[in-house]
């Protein structure tokens, strides 16, 4: 009997989609590393193999956009919808295609975040299509009117096909999606105690005085790091390999740490808006520290769920750029709720996936 097949399509947009579902997809294979996991996505390579320490096949296919941005707040709105135009003139081909491989390979079931087309591959190649996420791109479309309506309503009706969303905290109402679960945060765990972190980086200062800047996969242009050297005696973090070399300051490389490695070491991120962060900060109970975002519909959704869920400060990209980062020294707001957010949504998918293939012949029941 050949390998039950999961099929992985993650929206072409920045490393935060990639990274949440490659750690759904981590799970899976640790839980039952007899799934055989295919990426579809044209994520770097190397993203995916710092989450997903087993064997997986990437199929390195674009079926959507997301936002095409100069850097992780500058957004092209021009240049997104020209190409979202592009891939709905050849959605045809794109579902044929990969309805071609899914039954080659016989794939049993779609796992999205959160591409559309996933949703119309799937009922094309005759199984079911699952997805997850905190919103989906018919709700950053439809905020910018225009042509984009017409865009996020077809979106809209592909999403209306999908069998079952995860939704995800910090989530927009999702209401094209008939059949919904709400689930815990997603994201990595430590792989390292914060011991074995300070003794291999030589870091001595305090976590209080310890700053992880993170700014996704696009980072900032202009990050003004000449701000560090107002404190000498603070430790700066960053997997920047463009920042400039500063005694305070540790760049990190290497497949071996993500961002969420450095998180228990620290007294506070540094970070914009962003899902994958701002999920990874809240389940280590690390305070965040977080620039605005003008524009884009996600960012009030991320930026409630962490003043309801996490010790947090709002910095506006002025005082950030410009300013003397008097941030530091101010003492972060404490969350609004007094209970916790649900964390145990990674597992709960993996669960999920894993028990529907139990349950419809793929796999042996143990």
């Amino acid at each position: 009997m050949s390998r039950p097949v999961l099929y992985i399509a993650i929206t072409n947009h920045g490393f935060g989609h990639a990274v949440r579902a490659s750690c759904v997809a981590a799970a899976i294979q640790q839980l039952c590393p007899e799934i055989l996991l295919v990426l579809v996505t044209t994520a770097p390579r190397w993203l995916l193999e710092t989450y997903i320490p087993g064997d997986f096949i990437q199929r390195p296919r674009a079926m959507d956009v997301g936002v095409i941005q100069s850097d992780s707040l500058n957004m092209d709105q021009e240049a997104t919808l020209e190409k979202l135009r592009q891939i709905r003139k050849s959605a045809g081909a794109i579902v044929a295609g990969e309805v071609n491989f899914i039954r080659t390979n016989r794939v049993g079931l779609i796992l999205a975040d959160i591409p559309p087309l996933a949703a119309s591959i799937a009922k094309a190649a005759g199984i079911p299509c699952w997805m997850l996420s905190n919103f989906g791109w018919d709700f950053i479309y439809r905020a910018w009117g225009g042509e984009f309506v017409e865009m996020a309503d077809w979106i809209s009706e592909c999403y209306a096909t999908c069998d079952r969303l995860f939704r995800l905290p910090f989530h927009e109402p999702m209401s094209a999606f008939p059949n919904i679960t709400d689930i815990g945060l997603t994201g990595g765990t430590p792989r390292y105690t914060a011991e074995e972190l300070r003794s291999k980086f030589n870091l001595t200062v305090p976590s209080e005085k310890t700053i992880l800047l993170t700014f996704g996969g696009l980072n900032l242009q202009e990050i003004p790091y000449q701000t560090l050297t107002q404190f000498p005696d603070w430790q700066f973090i960053t997997f920047d390999q463009q920042a400039p070399d500063l005694p305070n300051l540790l760049k990190v490389s290497g497949k071996d740490y993500r961002p969420v490695e450095f998180m228990p070491l620290c007294g506070r991120v540094v970070s914009k808006p962003g899902y994958s962060t701002f999920a990874e900060a809240v389940r280590e109970g690390i305070p965040i520290a977080t620039l605005t975002r003008e524009g884009f519909a996600e960012a009030p959704l991320l930026l409630e769920g962490i003043k309801n869920y996490a010790y947090h400060q709002v910095i506006t990209p002025e005082d950030f750029f410009q300013g003397k980062w008097d941030f530091l020294s101010d003492s972060p707001q404490p969350p609004r709720q007094s209970q916790p957010v649900a964390k145990d949504g990674t597992e709960a998918i993996a669960q999920s996936v894993i028990h529907y293939y139990q349950t419809h012949g793929y796999l042996s029941l143990q």
